[in-house]
C-alpha cells in the first residue's frame, strides 16, 4: 500500500514538473516573440495558451500594437531624413566599420562622381572614391572617436582616359564625426566654386591696381607743381591733397605687393645672415617717435643673440608692421614685450631630429582681439572689431586709428615664405594682443640654449 502511493506521488510529481516546464518554455518563446525588433511583416502575434486573465491579455495586445506603430513613425521619419539629406546643398556619406558605403545623398555624388554606385548598392568606399585623404579621415575619426575636419584637392578618377581630361579637380572640405558601430558620416562641401570667385576677384583688384598707379602718380606730380605756386590757405589744401594721395599710391603698391607674393613668394626673398635682435631694435628706434606721448615701452627677454637665415627687408617689413600695430593698440604707460627663444620642431620629435625653430612672441598691452575676429586678422582688408580701435594722442588732437587692412596679411605672407607660421591670440596675462612666429633655419654656430 504504501508503495502504492509513493509510486502515485511519484507519478503525480513527474506529470506536474513537466507541466510546469512546459509552460515556462511557453512563456519564454512569448517574451522572446514581445521583445525582438518588429518588422514590417509582422502582422500578427499569437499568444500562447497560459492562464493569463483576459485584462492582461489585453493589455500586452495593446503594448503590441503600439509598438508597431512607433516603429511605423521610425521608418516615415527616417525616409523624411533620407529625402531632407538628398535635398540638401552639402553632400553627405555614411560608411560600416568596414569602410563600405552604406548611403551617400544626390550632392555627395556629384562631388565624387560616384557613377558607379546605386542606392541600396553596398560596395568599399575605396573602389568608388580613389582618395586617400578622404579614406584617412574616416580612419581617424573612427580611431579618435572625435570629429574631424579637413581640406583637400580632389581629383576625380574615370576608367577611360577622355573621361580623365574632363573631370576637373575640385576644392572639398569634409567634416566628419563618429556612429555607433564603427559607423562614421561624412559631410562634404565644394569650394571650387568659391575659390574661383575669389581668384577671379583678386585678378580683377590686381588689374585695376595697375591701372591705377599710372593716374595716382601724375596726379601728385600735378599736386607738387601746384605747391611751389600757391600761398595760404590754398598751398595746405594742395598739401593735404598730396597726402591723401600718398596713401592712395601706398595702398596700390601694397595690394601689388601682396598679390605678387600669394602668386609666387620664394622669388621674392634675398636670404642672407640676419641679426633678429638688432633688427627689431633698429625697428622700434624709428618708431620710437610715435610713442612718446603716449609713454609707452619695449621689453625684451630670451636670447641675447640669434642668428637666421632671413630675407633682412622682409623681416624688417614683419616687425614694423606688429610693432606698429602694438602702438596704435597699447594704452598709455604700457609695454611691448618681445620674447625671443628656441623650442624643437614638434613635426620632428617622431623622427628623432631635433630640428630648431626660433619663437617669437610679440603681446601688447591693448584691448586684444575680439573672439570674431581672431579667425580673420591675417586676412586682407578685414577691420577687426571696433572695441579693438584705440584713440592716439598727439599734442593738439586726438585721432582714430586707421589701416588698409593689408598689413597683417602681407605679415603672414612674408612668414609663409620663409617656411614659418603665424599666429594671432590673446594673452592671459595682459589681455592684450599676443603675436607669435614659429621660423626654421636658425643658424647652426649658434652658442648651445636650453630648450623650453
Amino acid at each position: 500500500m504504501t508503495k502504492m502511493f509513493l509510486l502515485g506521488f511519484l507519478l503525480g510529481l513527474a506529470i506536474g514538473l513537466g507541466f510546469w516546464l512546459w509552460q515556462q518554455v511557453q512563456l519564454n518563446n512569448y517574451l522572446e516573440q514581445i521583445i525582438q525588433p518588429l518588422n514590417s511583416h509582422s502582422h500578427r502575434v499569437s499568444l500562447p495558451l497560459l492562464p493569463l486573465s483576459r485584462t492582461i491579455r489585453n493589455r500586452l495586445l495593446q503594448t503590441i500594437s503600439t509598438a508597431k506603430q512607433n516603429q511605423q513613425d521610425l521608418y516615415l521619419s527616417l525616409e523624411v531624413y533620407k529625402q531632407l539629406l538628398d535635398s540638401a546643398p552639402l553632400g553627405y556619406l555614411q560608411v560600416d566599420e568596414e569602410n563600405q558605403l552604406l548611403w551617400c545623398n544626390q550632392q555627395a555624388r556629384e562631388i565624387l562622381h560616384l557613377q558607379k554606385w546605386q542606392p541600396g548598392q553596398i560596395r568599399l568606399l575605396l573602389e568608388l572614391v580613389r582618395s586617400y585623404e578622404l579614406d584617412q579621415l574616416i580612419e581617424q575619426t573612427r580611431d579618435w572617436q572625435k570629429s574631424q575636419f579637413r581640406e583637400w584637392v580632389f581629383h576625380p578618377s574615370r576608367d577611360h582616359g577622355q573621361g580623365m581630361l574632363e573631370l576637373k579637380p575640385l576644392a572639398v572640405a569634409a567634416t566628419s564625426f563618429p556612429l555607433p558601430t564603427g559607423q562614421v558620416g561624412v559631410f562634404l562641401e565644394n569650394r571650387q566654386l568659391l575659390l574661383d570667385i575669389n581668384q577671379q576677384r583678386d585678378r580683377s583688384f590686381s588689374d585695376l591696381a595697375h591701372e591705377l598707379r599710372t593716374p595716382l602718380t601724375s596726379i601728385r606730380l600735378v599736386a607738387e607743381t601746384l605747391q611751389t605756386r600757391l600761398s595760404p590757405p590754398f598751398v595746405g589744401w594742395v598739401n593735404r591733397l598730396m597726402q591723401e594721395v600718398d596713401r592712395l599710391i601706398n595702398l596700390v603698391q601694397t595690394w601689388l605687393e601682396l598679390t605678387q607674393m600669394e602668386t609666387n613668394s620664394t622669388i621674392l626673398l634675398r636670404p642672407e645672415t640676419v641679426e633678429l635682435r638688432s633688427l627689431i631694435v633698429s625697428v622700434w628706434e624709428t618708431l620710437e617717435p610715435l610713442t612718446k606721448y603716449q609713454n609707452i615701452h619695449i621689453s625684451y627677454s630670451g636670447l641675447e643673440s640669434v642668428h637666421i637665415r632671413a630675407d633682412k627687408s622682409r623681416l624688417y617689413q614683419v616687425f614694423m608692421n606688429l610693432l606698429d600695430n602694438c602702438i596704435k593698440y597699447s594704452l598709455p604707460d604700457t609695454d611691448i614685450h618681445i620674447e625671443m627663444k628656441l623650442i624643437i620642431g614638434s613635426e620632428f620629435i617622431s623622427q628623432n631630429i631635433q630640428s630648431q625653430l626660433l619663437e617669437i612672441n610679440i603681446i601688447d598691452s591693448g584691448n586684444g582681439f575680439s573672439d570674431a575676429d581672431l579667425p580673420h586678422v591675417f586676412e586682407r582688408f578685414y577691420r577687426g572689431d571696433k572695441a579693438r580701435e584705440h584713440k592716439s594722442i598727439n599734442e593738439n588732437k586726438t585721432t582714430t586709428v586707421n589701416g588698409s587692412g593689408l598689413g597683417l596679411a602681407i605679415v603672414r605672407q612674408i612668414i609663409i615664405a620663409h617656411s614659418g607660421t603665424i599666429k594671432a591670440m590673446n594673452h592671459p596675462q595682459t589681455g592684450g594682443a599676443w603675436i607669435q612666429i614659429h621660423l626654421p633655419e636658425v643658424m647652426s654656430n649658434l652658442p648651445h640654449q636650453d630648450y623650453s
